[in-house]
């Protein structure tokens, strides 16, 4: 399906850029940053999941030899709720700061109370234990169901919902039709309730920065995140340094997936490094990783679709309920808004509930709370393709957004790629391939298909032309998804030079123009658009350089194969001038060749996908292992096609992970029970197939490259084609995530085995 061009670069599998010093070790990360006279700072955190602060007391830790400084949420600046909300992107100032340290009450276990820097790790630790906090233990509420009962312990007495204290703090509703009158024309209508668990994001690397605060107030940070330029104006408005006395430097990152979006260590390692004089660096263990930083939301949905018996969908009604953890902000927009996009439904009401209860606060997870909805109502659609009767890509196909349908979360869709991925998926081996039989070990098929905004914003980028006549890009976006292979490839394509001769790099905050975050799969459609109008530019001060040499006019010249020649074949008296030969003659001509671009990017479009998915259950143990998977997604146009297979690989190992085993676990005291990879079970190797992968190129025309985002969808559909996978082997339908062996095991084992709460 790859579209025929004569491209000499994108689209082909260039060499990464980053990964020798990956493979040898010299990539540097956060934690392997050190500076001359650098002490260590450690977190203080609440041992209750809710409690009211009433004093702490700090002497004795500051009086401990070794430690230089002790920092507590007086020293943090506060955004008084009262005043309304401080926004920064999404994130609302009013509640990063009580996330960042605990100010009135401690919402979560593993709250900060208090931070510790001092002349070792050990020193700042038995420093931490040695702070006196007086709690006034309060009721708590883990789980979305406790939190919404009459009696629930209410984490913000100042929320109303419906007049009342809630722990609902936010509603979002997409509205399209009259559902009442679609579901009245249903011949079949199926409604059903589903459960979802929190989630960790699971990057190896953990959260960490080294921090300097000079005597003039000018701060370096070097720490791990997906935005050095949201990193310095956290730290900002968290400490009252002005952003001009901040410079944030990007750090090689060992993965995201949007949980590195926000700050935890770098406002705290800022205080204390202002406090003690000193450079402090700032490492998680892996357990405060577990407990204090953002999984994505639990859930509990009801979804309710009805289809007149020829298969076309009436109405859709979803209801959302998404944990926020401590403080608002579950992505209640992606479940809302993505998980009836795939299809063109006249009446649809769908609405997300955004609600607190006493887990650590939630941070972006790879197209946050789309994969929650896509996989509750995938698995209605599964039902009522089989009360149909009907093949359930036939039923999909049927129901398929195009272009000109009108979704409910807003816009009408141009040129979409949605039924190309149902076709590619229908025609595809594994579609038509035989399951195979296991004596002992049914074996089932499921589909599920996916669908997630994606985003532009604002990016920068500069091209500079090196003395010698090779190319460096500066771009202002941490790499993650293969950005620098991608962007050296159009910028290889559009001067027409060899990609080994473009190199690229990621500037920090004071040596590239302003950027937003790595996420919402916007960096290679937003960075590519700045480095294609920089690259523009830099071939327009190229040719008239030439057309200076040559003595004619400039529209008179043109670039190509990395050189100027003049536009008329009767010009054979002027040879090409090679991009070697302009650098050189750079200084009698004008000076440096570069040039530098800021975008606001807008244009970008919606992503789809469809994955088939492939199970074999070991009834005796209850084990659900995944033995063949195909992602098929409309990616736009693959630059580098093995970045995108990469990205649809990894968020389908994720997916697989969320939809059998992972959870977070917590205690009767509410306290999470299995804060590390050895008890939280992530996918290893041995746990996955094969990923086979379709790539759907259908160009978008809003971009020079047709580039779409393509990192987000992937993991959407995961979840629901596992699950109507294990369906299809068992006849039996779980409602609740994981399909751990516990769960599967019980529900074999169940009298009557129809379905498994």
């Amino acid at each position: 399906m790859n579209i025929v061009t004569d491209n000499k670069w994108i689209g082909q599998r260039t060499i990464r850029p980053d990964g020798v010093d990956k493979v040898t070790g010299r990539a540097a990360f956060a934690a392997d940053t050190t500076m001359p006279g650098q002490i260590w700072g450690k977190v203080l955190r609440s041992p209750h999941p809710h409690a009211r602060i009433k004093s702490i007391d700090t002497a004795k830790a500051e009086a401990l030899p070794g430690v230089k400084a002790v920092v507590t949420s007086a020293d943090v600046v506060d955004f008084p709720l009262e005043k309304g909300a401080v926004m920064l992107g999404i994130q609302d100032m009013r509640w990063m700061c009580r996330n960042v340290m605990a100010r009135d009450k401690v919402l979560f276990p593993g709250h900060p109370v208090a931070a510790v820097a001092a002349t070792t790790e050990a020193i700042a630790a038995e420093a931490c234990k040695l702070i006196e906090v007086d709690y006034e233990v309060l009721p708590f509420a883990i789980e979305i169901d406790d939190a919404l009962k009459d009696d629930a312990p209410i984490l913000h007495e100042w929320n109303k919902f419906d007049g009342r204290p809630s722990n609902i703090v936010g509603k979002l509703e997409h509205k399209k039709g009259d559902v009442a009158e679609g579901f009245a024309r249903a011949d079949v209508v199926i409604e059903r309730t589903f459960t979802t668990r929190p989630v960790h994001q699971g990057y190896i690397e953990p959260h960490a920065c080294l921090i300097s605060v000079a005597a003039d107030g000018k701060t370096t940070i070097w720490s791990s995140s997906q935005g050095q330029f949201m990193v310095r104006a956290m730290v900002a408005h968290l400490t009252g340094i002005p952003q001009s006395s901040i410079r944030a430097i990007p750090a090689e990152i060992g993965g995201g997936f949007g949980g590195k979006t926000i700050v935890y260590l770098e406002p705290l390692a800022t205080l204390l490094a202002k406090k003690s004089g000193r450079p402090v660096k700032m490492v998680m263990t892996r357990e405060e990783v577990m407990r204090a930083t953002g999984p994505t939301s639990g859930s509990k949905m009801t979804v309710k679709i009805g289809a007149t018996r020829d298969g076309r969908i009436t109405a859709a009604q979803g209801m959302f309920y998404l944990q926020a953890g401590a403080y608002p902000g579950s992505p209640i927009r992606g479940a809302a808004g993505c998980s009836f996009a795939p299809y063109d439904i006249p009446h649809v009401l769908s609405q997300g509930f955004d609600v607190c209860s006493n887990r650590s606060k939630v941070a972006a997870y790879r197209a946050p709370g789309a994969p929650i909805g896509a996989y509750a109502v995938e698995c209605v659609l599964d039902e009522l393709a089989e009360a149909l009767k009907m093949d359930a890509l036939e039923f999909r196909l049927k129901n398929a957004a195009r272009e000109g349908t009108k979704a409910a979360h807003g816009p009408t869709f141009p040129r979409i790629g949605y039924v190309e991925t149902l076709e590619a998926a229908k025609n595809s081996e594994h579609y038509k391939a035989p399951l195979g039989t296991l004596q002992g070990s049914p074996r089932g098929r499921g589909v599920a298909s996916g669908f997630w905004f994606n985003a532009g914003g604002e990016s920068s980028a500069q091209v500079n032309i090196t003395e010698d006549g090779n190319v460096v890009v500066t771009t202002g976006h941490p790499d993650i998804g293969g950005s620098r292979a991608g962007i050296a490839n159009i910028c290889a394509e559009l001067l027409g030079i060899d990609y080994k001769r473009v190199s690229v790099v990621i500037g920090d905050t004071q040596t590239v123009g302003f950027s937003n975050l790595t996420g919402g799969s916007r960096v290679l459609f937003a960075s590519a658009m700045a480095v294609t109008q920089s690259t523009e530019q830099v071939i327009k001060t190229l040719r008239e350089r030439a057309a200076k040499i040559w003595n004619i006019d400039p529209e008179a010249v043109k670039w190509e194969t990395g050189a100027a020649h003049p536009v008329s074949p009767n010009a054979g008296q002027f040879p090409p001038l090679t991009l070697e030969e302009l650098s050189e003659k750079a200084p009698s001509l004008g000076g440096p060749v570069g040039a530098s671009v800021q975008l606001n990017t807008q244009g970008a479009e919606g992503g789809f996908g469809t994955h088939i998915c492939d199970v074999e259950v070991d009834t005796d143990l209850g084990i659900v292992r995944v033995i063949r998977y195909t992602a098929v997604q409309d990616v736009g146009r693959a630059v580098h096609p093995s970045y995108v297979e990469g990205q649809l690989q990894g968020g389908v190992a994720q997916g697989i992970g969320w939809a059998l085993n992972e959870e977070y676990i917590y205690t009767g005291d509410g306290k999470v029970d299995n804060p590390g990879f050895l008890d939280y079970r992530m996918p290893v190797c041995s746990d996955l197939p094969m990923i086979d992968t379709l790539l759907v190129e259908i160009p978008n025309p809003k971009h020079p490259q047709g580039v779409k985002g393509v990192g987000e969808v992937p993991l959407v559909p995961v979840m629901a084609a596992v699950a109507n996978a294990v369906h299809n082997a068992l006849g039996m339908r779980f409602y609740s995530l994981p399909m751990s062996p516990p769960k599967v095991s019980a529900a074999l084992e169940a009298p009557v085995a129809q379905a498994a709460e």
